[in-house]
């Protein structure tokens, strides 16, 4: 976009904010109209900022819904003719007009965590704006949704808005999937974030951009319309991201079967012969075969196809060659455990049976050129196939109205989960316009303009909304059950109806493995918590049994695990598909791995729940609450997120990203001194302290590493599908969620003081109802002496009791750790037996309820 900023000098300052209240609101008339800039104090370690004109009018619909103001922990500490200062408890804001206005933000008597660049704060640039910030060299940046690896995002320069990246290169590709504007700066004083709630497209220099005169700087850049950025402070990352949060939504609930195996593949719903739905029978059987569980499976839009020339992806259509009895399917599926995830696109191509009437209706985007509705090019049949037709506009009552039936539709048939794909809205033109007609369109909308192009409104808006009318549609079918909305492109404000995303079509390489951890991360800290990868790549080439391997066992140690591709290889039609069985000599290990995932549920399912209480992500940077460590700060192999991170608060994942390889190197980061350390999971099951750099043995057939914190703990359940206690109907007979483990790390023997007690607590729900839902809470504390470890179990039900309550609690030491077990009134408990790992087991009743 071409470069046209002004700088403006001379503001005057707006009297209808007096002295005593923590906000400044600015006026300038140097431009061809006036320009306002407020700022305003929000909430403790919260601030928004405004820059605005009637040319560059507020977001119209803003990704965030914009909170009330509640300063009254604040209050003025200097407040001039040219400047004010603000403080909440150790907080410090200071705005200064002495020409530009210039922000700064940070802890009392402390170098400013946030600070605008001087003489070129906040300019006007054509129809949008720029804001230019002082940047930090050596600290850590990390957000912005989804970009590519390293997940140290400084010293480089993003696009921000969203495209369909089909096999994209994660180290260098971008855009992708991903438009939320979040840039957050971590350093060990204090960490600050930026959000801009616009939906239009922008850019980002993370201090790439530098100048002899301007010095080090970073400037957000977008296209069109006024700024209104909030601006975050705190001591940690879970501080700013809770925050943020708060801003935007708390993550959305999960169903508690998709933690399980997600099976893929786009070519079973593209088979003629045999039909795909007994192609999809076939698959099920093998799973049984193979003994490998499964919980969902993701339908490809081959179900769609038209079956006639030109042979295109339909949307809300069934191909009855290939799916004879739709809902005969679904049912058959049901019978077998699993969940059917329906892909469904935004668009409509011209030889769709209901684009005329649409078209006639208005649900498309209109092209001012031509008065009629905007044709675009669309994805149609296979690997680089397109055809012409029209992107949904959910601001129109008939676009909304088609999509909202339509999913209903499908969940009435029984599909259980909307895919809402290819959803990066990649229209031609910004000119082009919005109906905006729909009820949707005034949600959290406040902005007063006329204005109807697609450049101020944002393509990215239509994201969010296609979001919202998936999830309600769904709750309206089936209200006892919580949306689940898989989306592949997402906003801000998309994630408060999509509970999960992925990292969209990745390509088969060691990189490719490797790079997706530092994308995982960034996600979360954005709020995409429920998130992914295709294991073993969505395109490329079919990966070699390690890689697979590798693939799989690092891919059950994060909160999504989808095996899914499309391969084109030799056929861009159907493309290939990698199956857990297509290499005899692995099968053994790939469902030792998968049953492990199963057998870990409840872990993932309570960091989860916490998620959607805490947004603390699930899958952690390595120095997430190890901040006290100057090896996180310093070393660009943790910055750079690629190789480990923690999952949850007990077990730090590291991983094998290269061939031929049996051991790996991963860092034990230190908490203090007085950090216990961490057993080695794996062979040969050592103690490590904490703080330092080991070299693991990671077998390719045995393991990768996982390493757990001293006086953490892993609630586990059985290494199978069980129904969900809120099942309704339970058509595959799955066993019940009756069993309970709990794998503990006391210090060793010769470590330990027989006084300084352990806790830690999981939650669990029945893992189906829609919120507000019933929590139970648990609790196991253990003290460990040379001889014995002492153990306390404490329950809070509340309304709900899990079916495995009754039963009791059996608790796991680590494997050769021969210490007996005492409960909390000094009773020894005998133990069980050994399991498969020859670890001791205890079983043990609550200490009290």
């Amino acid at each position: 976009m071409p470069q046209d900023e002004l700088v403006l000098c001379k503001y005057q300052l707006d009297p209808s904010i007096t002295a005593e209240q923590p906000g400044v609101r600015l006026h300038s008339t140097e431009a061809d109209q006036p320009v306002d800039f407020t700022f305003e104090a929000i909430r403790p370690g919260l601030f928004r900022t405004q820059f605005t004109s009637s040319k560059h009018p507020l977001p119209p619909f803003p990704s965030a819904h914009r909170p009330t103001a509640d300063s009254s922990s604040f209050h003025v500490v200097n407040s001039g003719e040219v400047s004010k200062t603000l403080q909440c408890g150790d907080i410090e804001a200071k705005v200064q007009w002495n020409g530009e206005p210039i922000v700064s933000i940070g802890f009392v008597n402390e170098e400013p965590l946030h600070e605008d660049l001087k003489f070129r704060s906040y300019a006007l640039d054509g129809p949008g704006v720029a804001h230019y910030t002082k940047y930090a060299r050596g600290d850590l940046h990390v957000g912005l949704g989804e970009k590519a690896s390293p997940m140290d995002l400084s010293n480089r320069h993003f696009t921000l808005t969203a495209t369909d990246c089909f096999g994209y290169d994660v180290l260098r590709s971008d855009p992708m999937y991903k438009h939320i504007p979040l840039l957050i700066r971590a350093s060990p004083k204090g960490v600050v974030a930026t959000f801009s709630t616009s939906h239009a497209r922008g850019y980002y220099s993370v201090g790439s951009e530098m100048d002899g005169m301007w010095g080090y700087f970073k400037v957000y850049r977008q296209d069109f319309g006024g700024l209104e950025e909030y601006t975050m402070v705190g001591r940690t990352l879970q501080d700013v991201v809770t925050l943020y949060a708060e801003l935007v939504g708390y993550p959305q609930l999960v169903p508690r079967w998709a933690f399980g195996y997600l099976a893929g593949g786009m070519r079973y719903s593209m088979m003629d012969t045999p039909r795909a739905s007994e192609a999809l029978i076939e698959f099920a059987d093998k799973l049984v075969q193979h003994d490998i569980p499964c919980s969902g499976f993701q339908m490809s839009s081959g179900y769609t196809m038209s079956e006639e020339e030109p042979r295109s992806r339909n949307v809300f259509t069934w191909n009855k060659h290939r799916f004879q009895d739709p809902k005969g399917f679904c049912d058959e599926y049901h019978k077998r455990g699993i969940r059917i995830i329906a892909n469904i696109k935004p668009y409509v191509l011209a030889n769709h049976p209901e684009y005329d009437k649409l078209a006639k209706n208005g649900a498309f985007f209109t092209d001012p050129r031509t008065g009629k509705t905007g044709v675009a090019r669309l994805w149609s049949a296979g690997g680089g196939t397109s055809g012409e037709g029209g992107h949904i506009d959910f601001t129109s009552n008939a676009g909304s109205e088609f999509w909202y039936n339509g999913v209903k539709e499908l969940r009435k048939v029984g599909m259980d989960c909307m895919w809402n794909d290819n959803n990066e809205y990649l229209l031609p033109s910004d000119a082009w316009e919005l109906a905006l007609e729909s009820a949707a369109t005034a949600e959290g909308t406040k902005a007063a303009t006329e204005r109807k192009d697609t450049g101020l409104w944002g393509r990215a808006m239509h994201t969010e909304l296609m979001g919202k009318s998936s999830y309600d549609a769904l709750l309206e079918v089936v209200p006892h059950e919580r949306p689940f909305v898989l989306t592949r492109s997402a906003t801000a404000g998309t994630m408060r109806y999509a509970c999960s995303t992925w990292s969209g079509d990745n390509v088969t390489s060691w990189d490719g493995m490797r790079g997706a951890n530092a994308l995982s991360l960034n996600a979360g800290m954005s709020l995409m918590q429920c998130y992914g990868h295709d294991i073993g790549g969505f395109e490329g080439p079919q990966p070699s049994p390690e890689l697979l391997l590798r693939w799989v066992q690092l891919g059950c140690h994060s909160p999504r695990f989808a095996i899914n591709c499309y391969k084109t290889g030799n056929d861009s039609f159907a493309g290939d598909v990698i199956e857990p069985w297509m290499y005899p000599e692995i099968v053994p290990e790939i469902r030792k791995a998968i049953l492990r995932r199963y057998k870990m549920i409840p872990y993932l399912y309570s960091l989860m729940l916490q998620s959607t209480r805490t947004a603390v992500p699930p899958q952690r940077w390595t120095g997430w609450g190890y901040e006290s460590d100057p090896e996180i700060w310093s070393n660009k192999i943790l910055k750079d997120g690629e190789t480990q991170y923690w999952l949850g608060d007990t077990l730090l994942v590291g991983g094998v990203y290269e061939p031929d390889v049996s051991e790996a190197k991963v860092y034990l980061p230190k908490k203090g001194r007085g950090d216990p350390g961490f057993w080695n999971t794996n062979a040969p099951y050592q103690y490590l302290p904490a703080g330092a750099w080991y070299t693991i043995s990671s077998p390719w057939k045995a393991s990768i590493p996982v390493l757990a914190r001293i006086g953490g703990a892993i609630p586990l359940g059985r290494d199978q599908q069980v129904v969900a206690p809120g099942d309704k109907v339970n058509e595959a007979s799955l066993p019940s969620n009756d069993r309970r483990e709990v794998e503990v790390f006391p210090p060793p023997e010769d470590m330990s003081d027989g006084k300084t007690w352990y806790t830690n607590t999981w939650l669990e729900d029945d893992g189906i109802s829609p919120p507000p839902v019933k929590i139970a809470s648990f609790t196991v504390s253990y003290m460990a002496s040379a001889t014995e470890v002492s153990v306390k179990y404490e329950k809070d039900v509340g309304a709900f009791e899990p079916p495995w309550v009754v039963a009791g609690l059996i608790v796991v030491l680590p494997y050769g750790d021969n210490r007996s077990v005492v409960s909390s009134d000094g009773t020894v408990v005998e133990a069980t037996r050994q399991d498969e790992s020859g670890r001791k087991r205890f079983h043990i009743a609550e200490s009290k309820a």
